[in-house]
């Protein structure tokens, strides 16, 4: 893989893990427009480097929330820390139990599947138009948003959907405090890299060629420096109800898809 190619491909997967503009959906938008040879197909090892980059962002940007959940989970005790680290399990459950059961059905939806990626940018945009017109408010996620926001983000599996922007916005339209539901969304897809990362690594699919190394570092670099300032600025986006403007570029960019799929492919 070039280094440029490792770049890009860095930062798209940085920027687009925690900005509501789906990155699996942008992926197939570029294979489709650029042609599949255009395109460096992202090798097993890459993608775990890249998942792991982001996933580092976000421990790094929410190190002082995870040391005070862990400090106060060794507590033992019932407490909001523990009943937090509760909550985000049990939002897990709904994409475990996709990811284990139904992975060949929904990896038969990604190559080239442009009408679909298109209309799923449009349900992403509606959803956080809804999101930007909610009223704030001091309400925590409770056990049953918690499930609720795992079902939303187990949808965000298909192409399109912003796992992001989908969480987020099913959080804030359930009544609970947006920036609350920011911290909410980002720090429940933590465990769910690093369990992926995990499956990859014992599936015994993973080579590595000494030749990637510096490809592997400098998309591992690019993928987490993009993650740091997209995680902070989206957190701050979400306060200021600016979700709009994503809305509006989701809108254009799924007419453009529809239009492609329908006409010009």
């Amino acid at each position: 893989m070039e280094i440029i190619d490792a770049i890009i491909l860095g930062i798209i997967q940085g920027l687009t893990e925690f900005l509501p503009v789906s990155s699996s959906g942008h992926l197939e938008l570029g294979k489709a427009i650029l042609g599949d040879n255009s395109v460096p197909e992202e090798s097993l090892l890459f993608t775990v480097v890249l998942h792991f980059a982001t996933a580092l962002s976000t421990i790094v940007v929410f190190r002082k929330d995870i040391l005070d959940l862990i400090k106060g989970a060794l507590k033992f005790k019932w407490n909001d820390d523990l009943q937090f680290i509760s909550k985000i399990a049990l939002s897990m459950i709904p994409a475990v139990i996709v990811g284990l059961f139904f992975e060949e059905q929904l990896e038969s939806l990604f190559g080239g599947n442009i009408l679909l990626v298109g209309c799923m940018l449009i349900v992403t945009a509606i959803l956080l138009f809804m999101a930007d017109k909610a009223k704030d408010t001091n309400k925590t996620v409770s056990f049953k948003n918690a499930f609720v926001i795992g079902i939303s983000q187990a949808i965000a599996m298909l192409p399109g959907i912003s796992r992001s922007g989908a969480t987020i916005s099913t959080s804030v339209l359930l009544g609970n405090d947006k920036t609350k539901a920011a911290r909410f969304s980002f720090l429940m897809v933590v465990p769910l890299i690093f369990g992926k990362i995990a499956k990859d690594v014992l599936s015994g699919d993973l080579t590595y060629d000494s030749g990637n190394f510096t490809a592997l570092s400098i998309g591992f670099i690019a993928a987490f420096i993009a993650g740091l300032f997209a995680c902070t600025w989206m957190i701050a986006l979400v306060k200021k109800s600016k979700l709009t403007y994503f809305a509006v570029y989701c809108v254009i960019v799924g007419l453009i898809a529809i239009g492609f799929a329908l006409f010009y492919n």
